[in-house]
């Protein structure tokens, strides 16, 4: 099973990819903390089509877009139907004995607008640039060097040991184990599997550190990528920081 990486479309032509990668860092994490911020129904309602227009721009495909928010939309959708029936207010309609307010609806809503907003602008800065030239910009923009090396080796290895947990489920079915509700033979299989996948991983990152440190590894990261800011990436940067604070004043203009 082969799993796309989050950077399998860094490769595509578009305003966003060819953004200078530190400009672009610096001015989605604005946007993203902008948006989760806002108070305004109408400016996160914005924000959101601000987001997916930028999605559209960058020509990234929206299957790809879409898969990989399938999980936190459950997560969201959640959130909103907790909110519309534990937020005290002004009763909109009664289901099965239980109040949904107006007040919790509307909440909910704000912050499932604000949640896919940020989201979609961190799928895009991830997604239209080859994950090391984001390592690369991280670590130019002062982030801590181990706090760099960790997100490479987790990036890097995930998907090995997706791939090695799948192996052995494979193996295990072939064996005639079927995962059979929460039977208590079926969790200590289970167990075993993870305890011995955490024991390869421990392993593995043993042997790696080994032939790394043999072949000259200090902990510094060594990418060998070239930025080259130019005039668009600073006109763009300064757009989209200035959008940022545009959306909060929303509510003022109005």
């Amino acid at each position: 099973m082969v799993f796309p990486r989050i950077d399998a479309y860094s490769a595509l032509k578009s305003p966003i990819h060819s953004f200078d990668p530190r400009a672009k860092i610096i001015s989605f994490s604005i946007l993203i903390f902008s948006f989760a911020f806002l108070n305004d129904l109408k400016a996160a309602a914005f924000a959101l089509g601000f987001s997916l227009f930028l999605v559209l721009l960058s020509r990234l495909p929206l299957s790809f877009v879409l898969d990989r928010i399938k999980v936190p939309l459950v997560f969201f959708i959640s959130i909103l139907v907790i909110m519309a029936f534990t937020v005290e207010g002004a009763e909109l309609f009664n289901l099965f004995g239980l109040s949904v307010s107006s007040e919790g609806v509307l909440l909910g809503t704000l912050i499932v607008l604000r949640a896919l907003a940020a989201l979609f602008l961190l799928l895009l800065m991830l997604g239209t640039c080859r994950f090391e030239a984001v390592l690369k910009a991280l670590y130019m923009l002062k982030v801590p060097g181990v706090l760099v090396q960790m997100l490479m080796f987790s990036y890097r290895y995930i998907f090995v040991f997706i791939e090695e947990f799948l192996s052995m489920k494979n193996a295990m079915e072939s064996k005639g184990f079927q995962l059979r509700g929460k039977s208590s033979y079926s969790l200590s299989i289970l167990g075993n599997a993870v305890g011995v996948l955490l024991v390869k991983s421990y392993e593995r990152g043993d042997r790696v550190y080994k032939a790394m440190i043999s072949k000259g590894y200090t902990g510094n990261p060594k990418l060998f990528i070239k930025f080259n800011m130019k005039k668009s990436d600073y006109v763009l940067a300064s757009l989209l920081i200035s959008l940022a604070f545009c959306f909060h004043l929303y509510p003022v203009i109005l």
